[in-house]
């Protein structure tokens, strides 16, 4: 084949042409940059290829990473790998098998998003999300997933959402924001743990996590501010109560003094608000994780403690009554997962009070069957979203609507054990959540997100919301 003819073949003349004349009217100082620019964009995206490959998660175990190759760039997502439940208390030996099967696992898909899920996408443009995720669902049809795996599923469905997003030429949280069918303009509340428990601390607190949550911020930075100042000043006072030694760190980077009660975590955290100067304009929040100690029908605030006294055993009616007293003492204004994940009953009983957001994690697992009869039931009034939960982009959208269609709340949720991908943060603001929770103020899987929300909100500039006072009304 001649010059010639290979020119026509392609209707380069005819491009190139175009590619000048847009030059031209644009006054390019660098015309060259500007034409092959042009002459990029005219060409439309395909993905070409899907490679993944075990990386190490937060807690030094398996995870799956993504690199979507289009005829454009490569996009890089990663998703921490579902194992047990998450909290779930195992023994060094008991670990030390699981780490074994769980790497065997993410090898596995490892080999499945290498083979039939490139195949499958190949070609694919990826702008199209809908179709992409139904590509990768339709290769695993399992309840739970567990033949592709939710992991694995996410991570190659991020990376195709932001391939999409770069083909608009848009950022990440724009386009999650079109596919979601809302404007990208609020910045959620941040849920900060400063104080860790339960499975994520080696204390004697039997909850998870007290969060602070900076509703009186005027917008994300200074929230950010308030959370870190108070963390820091929380750091001092525990220092000066327990000692050097009790400044150790949880899970999810909140401190882990050894105390057992939860008020006395409570109390630590607000004369750190007292010091740091925000009275007023920062609330509590506090994550039970109560599947975590609950015994037949009934909750051992003491799971953790050798030497149990027998006191702390309560029924559901008992954390009722607890519950109700901590949100008339102190200003505790979010409660997740306060009871067992299938109690139901007290759950109930509790949302029905309307002390404060009753948030369901176990008791939901993000599954819309779960979610359909909690809506019916009344059984909490918002939704915890952890997106490997659900396995897709897609899925993780359809879940947030049905949620707003029940006027619920929305907290868009990291998991223990994270990855430094950041796209929680931009899934917020698309899906405008109001609410997220990433952590502490401290540990490098942390700070990604929250330092992508002070990006965005750098970015959006005078259209930035802070959701602040509407945090719990934002999603709806």
């Amino acid at each position: 084949m001649s010059v010639q003819e290979y020119l026509e073949k392609h209707l380069l003349p005819r491009k190139i042409e175009e590619a000048v004349n847009a030059a031209v009217r644009a006054k390019a100082a660098d015309p060259v940059l500007f034409i092959s620019t042009h002459m990029r964009r005219a060409a439309p995206a395909v993905i070409t290829q899907v490679r993944a490959r075990q990386i190490l998660d937060s807690r030094g175990t398996p995870a799956v990473e993504v690199d979507l190759h289009t005829n454009k760039a490569v996009h890089r997502a990663s998703a921490a790998a579902a194992s047990a439940p998450e909290g779930a208390a195992v023994d060094a030996t008991r670990d030390a098998e699981k780490r074994r099967l769980l790497a065997k696992a993410v090898a596995d898909a490892v080999r499945v998003i290498n083979g039939k899920v490139s195949e499958a996408l190949v070609g694919m443009d990826p702008q199209q999300q809908a179709q992409i995720d139904q590509a990768i669902m339709d290769l695993d049809k399992a309840h739970h997933k567990t033949e592709v795996g939710a992991n694995a599923m996410l991570a190659v469905s991020i990376a195709a959402c932001k391939a999409g997003a770069a083909e608009k030429e848009v950022p990440l949280y724009k386009h999650i924001a079109d596919l979601v069918g809302k404007s990208a303009t609020t910045l959620p509340v941040p849920a900060i743990t400063v104080i860790n428990g339960g499975t994520h601390a080696g204390n004697s607190l039997p909850i998870q996590e007290i969060m602070i949550l900076p509703v009186g911020a005027k917008n994300f930075e200074e929230a950010m501010q308030m959370g870190s100042e108070t963390y820091h000043h929380l750091k001092d006072i525990i220092w000066e109560k327990y000692g050097a030694d009790s400044c150790n760190i949880g899970e999810d980077g909140g401190f882990a003094p050894n105390i057992s009660s939860i008020t006395e975590g409570l109390d630590l955290v607000i004369a750190a608000i007292d010091r740091a100067g925000y009275n007023g304009r920062i609330k509590l929040a506090i994550d039970v994780s109560a599947t975590d100690f609950c015994v037949g029908k009934k909750y051992d605030l003491e799971f953790k403690s050798a030497k149990k006294s027998g006191q702390n055993f309560k029924t559901g009616d008992d954390m009722i009554e607890m519950y109700s007293q901590l949100c008339s003492e102190y200003p505790l204004v979010s409660i997740e997962q306060p009871f067992d994940k299938d109690d139901w009953e007290h759950s109930k009983k509790f949302t029905t009070l309307e002390l404060c957001q009753v948030v369901g994690d176990d008791l939901l697992m993000s599954d819309p069957e779960r979610i359909k009869r909690a809506v019916n039931e009344y059984t909490c009034d918002a939704l915890t979203l952890k997106a490997n939960q659900v396995g897709t982009v897609t899925e993780a959208i359809e879940v947030v609507k049905q949620a707003k269609d029940a006027h619920w709340s929305v907290m868009v949720s990291h998991r223990s054990g994270d990855t430094d991908d950041s796209f929680i943060a931009d899934l917020a603001v698309g899906a405008a959540a109001g609410q997220i929770k990433a952590g502490a103020p401290c540990r490098g899987e942390c700070l990604t997100k929250y330092n992508q929300l002070l990006r965005i909100e750098e970015e959006l500039g005078t259209e930035a919301v802070y959701a602040g006072e509407n945090w719990r009304t934002a999603a709806t």
